[in-house]
């Protein structure tokens, strides 16, 4: 695919500008202001395009009708070929007028932005749609304006159904769609144009648990190809996504750096605006370890006791409605996962024993099958799983027709709020070298109720936890 420059410019240098744009780098913003005029009034909009003039000709002092709000102040940085990269900031910091700048859809106060490539964005809710006209309708106006012919649109349309996966509302005005049918079309459609450059603004936090999984893939796998900016409030996001992030504060780049350490630090800001004067923090720069620690031994019965009753963690069997692939040699029948007794649960408290069983049926002669799970957050972040092949030596030798079944006996972690979904498959191999017969991504979902809070992205069940007060060094020494 051939590249473009794009510049957007206060100046009248963009030839310059564009010359001067080195081929590595595919985003360039350069000193970037954008002012606002906000009027309190209808009537001061016409006498500020009125009166000035006026005044300005007989000599007086020039008034104006308006205040200036500068959504952003000087901002600079570069973006290089394949690089993922974050923005952060609280609401109002400027980080989409940021990306409509850089998209194009408004032009700078002063400075420059150039981007080189073919760039396609999903902006603020419905943009770019036009809510009188169908979806198929919406589909073909929003592809040409991100560059497909027609001919390529036709090529591409059924992949884009396939993904937004809305049914006969694709024919259907999309005023009538809910916000989740407007995420799905129009993450379909930039899906599908070939960008080199794709920006993401927080428009994902509207989708429904399966779909946000097959939009993280995607955004998985156009990371290897192209470049990526990604908006988001979600810091674990960013972290998971990006390299690299910039943290906007009242339209000022506040910092920039590796996402982990852009990551922290707007995390800790944050705390602390929530505290104010209350509570003051700081980073910890260095952690200590091992100071003050003490193990206990555990009981197992003691363990197998303690559930929280607080927390419903609920599965639904989505194995029919998921998604992934499968060979003609084996597939799985069904996931199941029950109480130690073998009694088949839908409702867990978190905590408890537990055990899971993949069942899984072979078409041909499998050597070496393997059966194994993981469980992923809704960001698609992988947080526990395993499989069979360390556990099950030496290795099965199956014929057609066989029925394998797996079984794994773990502590269900104690998850926090949100949904969560099971991935499942069936291999041949090992580790390092396999053919995924069967995968099957949102195989199960699992939806986590608490009324506790829970920390980090997989919760272990404590055994004791207590506070008091110890005597100060002078009472020791009394």
């Amino acid at each position: 695919m051939s590249s473009e420059i794009k510049v957007f410019t206060s100046d009248t240098q963009s030839a310059e500008s564009a010359a001067s744009l080195n081929s590595d780098v595919v985003i360039c913003v350069r000193d970037v202001s954008k002012v606002y005029h906000v009027y309190e009034k209808p009537a001061d909009r016409l006498k500020q395009s009125l009166y000035p003039r006026v005044q300005k000709f007989f000599g007086q002092a020039v008034k104006q009708y308006h205040h200036e709000f500068w959504a952003l102040k000087g901002v600079s940085f570069e973006i290089k070929r394949g690089e993922a990269v974050g923005i952060v900031g609280r609401n109002g910091s400027g980080k989409s007028t940021l990306l409509q700048l850089i998209c194009g859809t408004l032009s700078p106060t002063a400075g420059s932005v150039e981007v080189n490539g073919r760039i396609a964005a999903l902006l603020e809710l419905g943009a770019g749609f036009n809510p009188e006209f169908t979806g198929r309708e919406n589909v073909y106006m929003s592809a040409t304006i991100l560059g497909l012919s027609r001919e390529e649109i036709d090529s591409c349309y059924e992949d884009i159904i396939a993904f937004a996966d809305i049914g006969d509302f694709i024919n259907q005005p999309v005023k009538v769609y809910s916000s989740g049918m407007y995420v799905r079309l129009a993450f379909a459609v930039i899906a599908h144009v070939n960008a080199d450059i794709l920006v993401i603004d927080e428009a994902l936090a509207v989708g429904d648990a399966v779909f946000v999984q097959k939009c993280m893939r995607f955004l998985r796998s156009f990371r290897e190809r192209g470049t990526l900016l990604f908006v988001s409030h979600d810091s674990s996001a960013v972290i998971n996504f990006c390299q690299s992030a910039i943290w906007l504060d009242h339209g000022v780049s506040r910092m920039k750096g590796s996402a982990q350490e852009v990551a922290n630090a707007y995390l800790e800001y944050c705390a602390q605006e929530i505290y104010g004067d209350t509570v003051k923090i700081r980073a910890l720069k260095q952690r200590r370890l091992g100071e003050d620690s003490q193990v206990e031994a555990m009981s197992t019965e003691a363990e197998a006791s303690r559930v929280d009753k607080d927390v419903k963690v609920v599965l639904f069997d989505n194995i029919a409605h998921s998604d992934g692939w499968k060979s003609d040699s084996a597939y799985i029948e069904s996931v199941t996962l029950s109480d130690l007794k073998g009694e088949p649960v839908t409702v867990f408290a978190g905590g408890e024993k537990v055990r899971l069983t993949i069942v899984a049926k072979t078409l041909q002669a499998v050597s070496s099958p393997i059966l194994g799970f993981f469980v992923k957050d809704r960001l698609g972040q992988s947080l526990f799983g395993e499989h069979t092949y360390t556990h099950v030596q030496p290795a099965l030798s199956t014929q057609a027709g066989d029925i394998l079944e797996a079984s794994f006996k773990f502590t269900l972690p104690l998850l926090p709020d949100g949904e969560y979904s099971m991935t499942v498959s069936v291999a041949e191999g090992d580790p390092w070298d396999n053919i995924q017969h069967h995968w099957l991504h949102d195989a199960v979902l699992i939806r986590v109720s608490s009324t506790k809070l829970r920390y980090g992205l997989v919760g272990i069940p404590f055994d004791d936890v207590k506070m008091h007060v110890v005597p100060s060094v002078d009472e020791r020494r009394e």
